[in-house]
């Protein structure tokens, strides 16, 4: 199995194997940072893949505290920390990412497979390029702005579809749509048409499959999207979900038993996939 890709999942993937490491070695976090030149919240951090270890050294410390002593394990760890400090593509547009939202583009990215609700737009992954911008050029006023902003915020979106169509690993993505957030017209009907064309061609790749959830159907719909993302073994299953003030990470066995159930229970009453293209061509028909 290929190890995970990407600076941000080797960064989760650095700091799940030093909580592993200090768990085993029966550390907490104030033991294990004692006489060290960093804090038991910074370790939490690091752990949790929110931030990363500054140098080498300071892992080959904490390596040598937690007992690690074979020479390919501390390799392991310190190539697994060398790639986690590499830049993903995303870091050229710093500027104008949200808090978090860079974290959640670097697990996106690195991710291999992605199950993911949308009751209110079409997925950020599905969107062409011009239902892109209506949507930012809608918000540009209210939210203040820039043409700048608006431009390079649709090359993000765009660049992130990118991991549906790469080479080596495509990212597998399985898509639930609410009917309602086809029906919402974005721009014009022409912008609409594009777009029920531009899903019903990427629905065609075999790494992606795209269910409707017909507004007809009696039927439990949460309000909010969310996103579950996987890396494989022995990483955990990462949840993405929208909160009154932002968006909100978390790999919690509980939060990420709740929202596959709530997947799982979206999957059962969509349509069929297959079912799909025909239902986007009627949409089209009738915008």
């Amino acid at each position: 199995m290929a190890a995970p890709t990407g600076p941000t999942v080797r960064r989760m993937q650095l700091g799940w194997e030093l909580k592993r490491l200090r768990d085993k070695a029966g550390f907490t976090l104030a033991e294990a940072v004692d006489g060290l030149t960093f804090s038991p919240s910074k370790l939490h951090r690091v752990e949790n893949g929110l931030t990363g270890l500054k140098t080498a050294a300071e892992l080959r410390t904490l390596l040598d505290r937690y007992g690690v002593e074979e020479e390919d394990d501390v390799d392991f760890l310190v190539e697994i920390h060398r790639d986690s400090l590499n830049r993903g593509w995303w870091s050229l547009y710093r500027s104008v990412l949200p808090s978090g939202m860079g974290m959640y583009i670097g697990l996106e990215s690195g991710a291999r497979s992605i199950r993911a609700w949308q009751p209110n737009v079409v997925l950020g992954l599905l969107q062409t390029e011009r239902y892109a911008r209506e949507l930012f050029q809608a918000a540009k006023s209210i939210e203040e702005t820039t043409t700048e902003f608006v431009e390079r915020h649709i090359q993000i979106r765009m660049e992130r579809k990118r991991a549906l169509t790469r080479r080596e690993g495509p990212l597998e993505l399985w898509a639930i749509q609410d009917e309602a957030s086809l029906r919402r017209v974005v721009g014009n009907p022409d912008v609409m048409r594009e777009q029920y064309e531009e899903m019903i061609r990427v629905a065609q790749l075999d790494n992606v499959t795209v269910q409707i959830l017909p507004m007809s159907t009696p039927t439990y719909r949460p309000g909010s999207n969310f996103t579950l993302l996987e890396f494989g073994s022995p990483l955990p299953t990462v949840v993405q979900s929208d909160v009154a003030d932002g968006s909100d990470i978390s790999d919690k066995d509980t939060t990420i038993w709740s929202f596959s159930r709530r997947f799982e229970g979206l999957r059962a009453a969509a349509l069929a996939p297959g079912e799909t293209p025909a239902f986007l061509q009627r949409l089209a028909r009738e915008v």
